[in-house]
């Protein structure tokens, strides 16, 4: 009973192949699905006709060129016709490059034909979504961009003017201030050129072998530095934990200080009051080439890096988003403790994005992993046996 099952659903599946190439077969002579046929059979109708009513002629005392001119117009009719079905989806895509070139990328064209123009119209619709989506970006861009640098220049400005005005002396606590907004502005500036870089593919791996814990340790010992100036915050505790002590890891040094450093400094921006910031690392499991799965291949210097703190988290519905650049729902304006309020570099949604594109430029991954409190980032990087550069 089984092979009998097998063999009919063998042969249903022979039968439904065989139509497949059959009906392909068939399209370049079908006139809904090829615009060389539809011209083709326009001519075959034409011709047919002209017979048809010079037979007439022939059989009947109706005079040639009557015929003559009854078959000109019918012919001028079924080419009109013809010609208008063919055109149409052509005078739509028209005027939707029209409009796209004077700003509107809403336009889209019917694609409901099989033809070549009915992929013409799918393939114009995409490149019209796709321009739409840059546009939106572009301008999101501009807006987060032009919000982040108006509140640092503006408290420079005012700092600078009171110096200037005598209002207040340029001691060393103005000072300050006025070099945490410039600092701000340089952070804000050094995201947007590793932008740039992402996009043009410029932008190099130079990975070595390297101990974590000392490595961990001067991050986290430079973020403790740089408490209070900027957003960052002076209440909230640092916590490293390696395991083992010893552990050592393949990656690019500067690119993976980039991520951990960003982790950190949003973990810290969302923490609760007099909150703690972990950054936990372990030797990554083996995935992809070459080790078995489960324990991380000898020497391969694979790493498993998590950051948690202890704030409302993040919404598993907004997840994914938070690492998309320009992504404004995790912003740095979020007040700390305010649900899904992690901060993707600034405001901007550029450092979240920044740090996905160098994970995965090592060849690793990074995502926002389960906690029963507060926000667990994970990143993994595979080592000698995945890493890009």
């Amino acid at each position: 009973m089984r092979g009998a099952a097998r063999c009919r659903r063998a042969a249903v599946r022979h039968a439904a192949h065989a139509w497949e190439r059959l009906w392909e077969g068939l399209r370049p002579v079908d006139p809904y699905r090829s615009v060389k046929a539809a011209l083709g059979w326009l001519v075959i109708v034409s011709v047919v006709i002209t017979t048809l009513l010079a037979l007439f002629a022939m059989q009947s005392a109706t005079e040639l060129r009557v015929i003559t001119i009854i078959s000109i117009v019918a012919s001028l009719l079924i080419t009109q016709f013809v010609a208008q079905s063919l055109t149409a989806p052509l005078d739509e895509m028209t005027d939707a490059a029209k409009a796209m070139a004077s700003g509107d990328y809403s336009r889209r064209v019917r694609g409901e034909r099989r033809d070549e123009f009915g992929e013409l119209a799918a393939n114009f619709n995409r490149m019209a979504a796709d321009l739409e989506a840059v546009d939106q970006h572009r301008k999101e861009l501009v807006a987060n961009v032009s919000h982040e640098l108006r509140t640092p220049i503006a408290a420079l400005r005012a700092v600078l003017e009171n110096v200037v005005d005598g209002v207040s002396d340029a001691d060393p606590e103005t000072m300050r201030t006025a070099l945490s907004q410039t600092e701000r502005l340089g952070r804000l500036v050094a995201h947007l050129l590793d932008l740039s870089r992402l996009d043009n593919g410029v932008v190099p791996l130079h990975s070595r072998h390297f101990e974590v814990w000392p490595y961990l340790a001067g991050v986290l010992k430079e973020a403790n530095m740089s408490k209070g100036s900027g957003h960052s915050r002076k209440d909230v505790h640092l916590h490293l934990d390696v395991s083992p002590p010893e552990l050592m890891a393949y990656a690019d040094p500067e690119r993976l200080h980039q991520v951990v450093a960003n982790l950190i400094d949003n973990a810290v921006k969302h923490s609760p009051q007099h909150g703690r910031v972990t950054v936990k690392a372990r030797p990554g499991a083996s995935w992809g080439q070459g080790a078995g799965a489960g324990s991380g291949a000898p020497g391969d210097g694979s790493l498993e890096v998590e950051v948690l703190d202890e704030g409302p988290g993040i919404p598993e519905s907004e997840r994914e988003r938070v690492f998309d650049r320009f992504s404004g729902a995790h912003s740095a304006d979020s007040a700390p403790g305010r649900k899904g309020g992690i901060s993707p570099g600034g405001g901007t949604g550029l450092g979240l994005a920044i740090a996905r594109w160098a994970v995965e430029l090592h060849g690793g991954r990074i995502r926002v992993a389960e906690s029963p409190r507060g926000c667990r980032i994970q990143l993994t990087l595979p080592g000698t046996g995945g890493a890009q550069g």
